[in-house]
């Protein structure tokens, strides 16, 4: 079979366009660090490198929605801590109140003293987290959840329970309604300061006693009360840190599938890319030399 000369030049250059395709492409591939370029050059590998950076971009949102979790929880707590330490306070001043030797001016500096603790307190049930957002009022986070009227604080928050997707299987409660940790368990706080404070504000000590013990029952119940939603904030921040140890795992192991599935092979792909220039070379020589053969000079 006779080759033409245009055919054998077009072969020729075929093999050294080939062979340069290929010395560029391993280029590329060591300069990037990637031995998949583009889908075709591997494409179960590529589509299972999609599915993979999907999961991991996932997981890595995960982290960022535990984060912000934390930030509520922490706010949440550390509001809690301080509702913790005005009851126990205000519970020394109840019992000390009822001390016989005690004047009616002695009492009404107690019921002043009271009244800062009462305000405190209202501060500290219309808590804002970092952004603004009121911590307590349910979904209403715009709204502030109490608010002081004649008839005494009411609650103007609703009874939502907020809710963060900290993993795949898992929506944790980020929010607390403040009427349940304020007004719940059998007591309303801001109610049982009132009342001890009118109470102390009162000349004369008739019905002091009994007012008194009224006050340290409630103030018991409304520190237990307390110290379970505490409890159960610190559950939630401690699976939180099991999670975020989980997410962490899970994210070095899509690191390293990806790194399986992408990742070049820079010993392979330099000895690729020096055969790949030996074959380049050998081409054009080839061509080069065949090319000037006296045959095609006189064709």
């Amino acid at each position: 079979m006779r080759i033409s000369t245009q055919t054998f030049f077009d072969n020729g250059a075929q093999r050294i366009t080939d062979a340069q395709a290929s010395l560029s492409r391993t280029q590329q591939q060591i300069a990037s660090g990637r031995r998949i370029l583009s889908p075709s050059d591997d494409p179960v590998a590529a589509a299972r490198a999609l599915v993979v950076t999907q999961s991991q971009a996932l997981n890595t949102q995960y982290g960022t929605n535990r984060g912000y979790a934390k930030d509520a929880l922490t706010s949440i707590d550390g509001t809690l801590s301080s509702v913790t330490s005005l009851i126990q306070d205000v519970r020394t001043t109840a019992i000390s109140a009822g001390n016989g030797l005690l004047n009616d001016a002695e009492r009404a500096s107690m019921a002043t003293e009271l009244q800062g603790r009462l305000d405190q307190l209202i501060g500290l049930a219309n808590a804002t987290d970092g952004q603004g957002n009121y911590l307590f009022s349910g979904f209403q986070t715009a709204t502030p959840p109490f608010v002081q009227t004649a008839g005494g604080v009411q609650y103007q928050g609703d009874q939502g329970q907020r809710q963060i997707q900290v993993d795949a299987a898992r929506k944790m409660t980020v929010g607390v309604p403040g009427q349940a940790i304020f007004q719940g368990g059998g007591q309303d706080l801001f109610k049982t300061l009132n009342d001890l404070i009118t109470q102390l504000n009162t000349p004369g000590t008739a019905g002091l006693s009994a007012a008194l013990n009224t006050a340290t029952g409630n103030l018991d119940l409304a520190l237990n009360n307390v110290s379970s939603v505490r409890a159960a904030v610190g559950t939630r921040m401690q699976e939180l840190d099991s999670l975020d140890s989980a997410g962490a795992d899970k994210g070095l192991q899509y690191s390293q599938t990806l790194s399986t599935l992408q990742d070049v092979d820079y010993t392979q792909a330099v000895t690729e890319l020096s055969k790949q220039q030996l074959t380049l070379e050998a081409a054009q020589k080839s061509f080069a030399q065949t090319s000037s053969l006296s045959l095609f000079q006189y064709l």
